[in-house]
């Protein structure tokens, strides 16, 4: 067995010097590195005492470095980053099987959800992680290998963020149980719907969420307070209170593709409208996918393409 190095330095120095040298001050290397400043001063201390020369002249207006520790900061800051490097590149190939996806509360548990068990039927080699959040805008782009949220068109791509949609176009449609209309009959018209039925309202809600006075509008009637209203700011309890029969509900057709196909819901009156965003995939810019990400995106493509439903 070789033995260790003796010339090596403390290692645990390394990387506070290097932060107090980048920074030229002990008490902004205590504050990034989460330690006290005096912690700093002593194990830069420490690591001066070990190569025997001062790497720091501690003068009334502050910190300069020393010749010697002009080189040694750079020596270490070289050699610091090509470990980050190699360290990143061998996470990234053990990541090669973990896949993490990003999704709002509502897609992940109404419609990722029910795709999941058979990706992971057709991948048993992957391991899968959800990651909810409201907003791509809420999340480092760090945190997730994929995202899956509503984009309106119109607007720019979240920063970092290459987009794909995952469907050519999204329809907005009325949804209800068919208990709900066995309970209450059916819905003769708009004015019907809003007078005599109960209507599930999203409060609280996005800039780019569609409402039912934009519904009602598309349609060309005129929008009021309905008479029965059931109001929550989660999409997700709104929903599952139509699959109930507790009244109508805005949907967003391929959302809702497994719940329309098995029967929990049906559509409530014929008129739909497209909605103003379509569901992208966001993969991270400047980043080489894994082969977990790969092997997702061409899954998606191809159930999609099957469905008739790819852009």
């Amino acid at each position: 067995m070789s033995r260790r190095n003796v010339d090596l330095p403390p290692l645990n120095c390394l990387q506070t010097f290097e932060a107090a040298a980048r920074h030229l001050s002990f008490t902004q290397a205590a504050h990034e590195l989460n330690l006290t400043q005096s912690a700093v001063s002593r194990q830069v201390k420490r690591l001066e005492e070990d190569l025997a020369r001062p790497l720091f002249y501690r003068l009334a207006q502050g910190l300069s470095l020393t010749p010697a520790g002009v080189r040694y900061f750079r020596t270490v800051q070289r050699l610091l980053r090509e470990l980050d490097r190699e360290s990143a590149e061998l996470r990234r190939r053990g990541a090669d099987r973990q896949l993490t996806l990003a999704s709002t509360p509502t897609i992940s548990s109404i419609w990722l959800a029910g795709l999941l068990p058979q990706f992971q039927r057709d991948h048993p080699d992957l391991d899968i992680r959800v990651l909810c959040s409201e907003s791509p805008s809420h999340l480092d782009v760090s945190e997730y290998d994929l995202g899956l949220f509503y984009h309106l068109d119109e607007m720019a791509a979240p920063h970092g963020l290459e987009l794909s949609p995952v469907f050519d176009s999204e329809q907005v449609i009325t949804v209800c149980s068919p208990g709900y209309l066995e309970r209450h009959g059916p819905i003769r018209d708009l004015h019907h719907l809003l007078h005599a039925h109960t209507l599930l309202i999203v409060e609280d809600h996005h800039h780019d969420w569609l409402t039912w006075a934009d519904w009602f509008a598309d349609a060309g009637a005129d929008y009021y307070s309905p008479r029965h209203a059931l109001r929550t700011n989660s999409y997700q309890l709104l929903m599952q209170s139509a699959v109930m029969g507790h009244g109508v509900a805005l949907g967003w057709k391929r959302l809702l593709e497994s719940d329309l196909d098995s029967g929990r819901l049906q559509t409530a009156l014929p008129h739909s409208m497209h909605s103003r965003g379509r569901l992208h995939l966001m993969q991270p810019h400047h980043r080489n996918p894994p082969a977990a990400v790969r092997s997702f995106r061409q899954w998606l493509r191809a159930r999609t393409e099957e469905a008739g439903l790819a852009g």
